[in-house]
């Protein structure tokens, strides 16, 4: 997710929602506070989280408001350039070459990389025999099926939306921007203790409350000899459905794309208040408690902690490098060179693009790729140099 960075002051500058928004916000808010008292007045963060985002008709994901692009609150990838769904489509075609005739996207937002991976796809006479798109939001598979019907319409009878994972798929399982808005645990250390953030209402409003967490959460955070005082997130959801993803895959690849880093880097002394963002209006700020339901609210990934749930479930972890890496590896450059250069209109913003995918300022290298794989011995086109697996 690509925000503008607001400035310091910018929290107070926030645009206004309008008054039907507001009002579904306060929904959200009611939906969340009648739990909390079910709860003799106190809820765990990640479960605030998961109402936040994913109650169903009320939650950010769930409701029918825009939440990508230049009308919603972020844009992701798939929206910034067609080449980022170009240039994966040579990797997702190295597999399907390999025997994998299915590919099952987990949570395609808008639909625009489904519709760019199914139009490269047959351009390189790669088509799967079967596109799955697991979405749990009605309003985000109604958006998806109306992007692909728009761009390829033709190819629609290859493609099913599911409501959860199947029983068994051999394939290869696509996640771009998925693991960093799963629930996510925040922890403290004080005292030689580990403490559990929760939600609690004070004087009228949400806010934090914090409580000593419960054996099996210290025990795992306890492991982590984190300094006096250091705040973060355990992501225990997106490990769980990692470990899911290992219990429903026969054989073939998955490739996750998201921000994040390895645990030397994620738990780094400097790193002491966490990660944990939200995304409103393509504005970033650190307030989860803003209009619960309008914004998004996400955490960097762990990806040592995915390879290690990946290893419980029987998966290898067959490469991982960082975005930049990931596309050239790919041939970004060759699919830029596609574009005639002489034409600057059409070139340029291309480049641009591309740029903005790769650099290291950009989201070149705070996004990295993950590939986790049963059964696929081959090396994989994305990681032939930079793989970066021994620092996970």
């Amino acid at each position: 997710m690509i925000p503008e960075l607001p400035d310091a002051s910018s929290r107070m500058a926030l645009p206004e929602p309008s008054a039907e928004a507001r009002a579904h916000s306060d929904a959200v808010v009611k939906r969340i506070r009648d739990e909390i008292d079910a709860g003799a007045g106190w809820l765990p963060f990640s479960r605030y989280m998961e109402l936040a985002l994913y109650a169903p008709g009320l939650g950010y994901y769930s409701a029918g408001a825009r939440k990508l692009g230049r009308d919603g609150d972020f844009v992701t990838a798939p929206e910034i350039s067609p080449l980022f769904g170009r240039t994966l489509a040579r990797q997702v075609a190295q597999g399907l070459d390999a025997g994998l005739e299915q590919v099952l996207e987990v949570g395609a937002g808008s639909g625009a990389l489904a519709a760019t991976l199914l139009d490269e796809l047959e351009r390189l006479e790669k088509l799967p025999e079967r596109y799955l798109i697991l979405e749990l939001s009605a309003d985000l598979r109604e958006r998806s099926r109306d992007m692909l019907a728009a761009r390829v319409p033709h190819l629609l009878e290859r493609v099913a939306w599911l409501a959860s994972l199947p029983p068994g798929f051999s394939g290869v399982i696509l996640g771009n921007e998925v693991l960093d808005a799963m629930p996510a645990d925040v922890i403290r250390a004080r005292a030689g203790a580990i403490e559990q953030a929760g939600v609690t209402v004070d004087r009228g409003r949400l806010g934090w409350s914090w409580r000593p967490a419960p054996e099996a959460l210290a025990k795992e955070a306890l492991a982590l000899h984190l300094p006096e005082g250091y705040r973060t997130e355990l992501q225990r959801a997106a490990c769980a459905f990692v470990r899911s993803v290992g219990d429903i895959l026969e054989r073939g690849v998955a490739l996750f794309v998201d921000y994040g880093f390895p645990a030397r880097e994620y738990y780094h002394p400097q790193r002491g208040d966490g990660t944990l963002m939200c995304h409103y209006r393509h504005h970033a700020h650190e307030d989860p408690f803003f209009l619960p339901g309008l914004q998004d609210i996400t955490t960097h990934v762990d990806f040592s902690a995915i390879a290690r749930a990946a290893g419980d479930a029987g998966l290898d972890v067959c490469g991982y490098t960082s975005q930049a890496q990931f596309l050239i590896n790919c041939g970004i450059t060759e699919v830029l060179a596609q574009a005639p250069s002489d034409k600057a209109a059409a070139y340029l913003p291309l480049a641009s693009q591309v740029n903005r995918l790769t650099s290291p300022a950009e989201m070149g290298e705070l996004f990295k790729v993950i590939a986790l794989c049963r059964g696929h011995a081959a090396p994989l086109l994305g990681f032939a140099t930079g793989d970066r697996r021994h620092t996970l």
